[in-house]
């Protein structure tokens, strides 16, 4: 079962990796607010239910830190400076 268990981690942690590369490499989150919240305080708190369970410990810590990256760049986007040409 832990195979499984295995399984899952990684395939819900491979799913955000793609998102919080695109929002490393743009500086900015293009998701909904809400849902960043959501998720990051169920990750926190499915993290800390998980203490004692290597998995779900792993699995919730590592969305949480992807979420919170989402997050970060939701509330303070980065935009291009404006260069000028004269």
């Amino acid at each position: 079962m832990k195979i499984i268990g295995l399984i899952g981690l990684l395939a819900i942690v491979a799913c955000w990796i793609p998102q919080t590369l695109e929002v490393l490499k743009t500086k900015r989150a293009d998701m909904s607010f809400s849902f960043l919240i959501f998720y990051l305080v169920g990750s926190i708190a499915l993290t800390i239910y998980a203490l004692g369970d290597v998995i779900f410990l792993t699995l919730n810590l590592l969305t949480s830190i992807g979420s919170a990256i989402n997050l970060y760049y939701k509330m303070f986007p980065k935009t291009e400076e404006v260069k000028e040409t004269r």
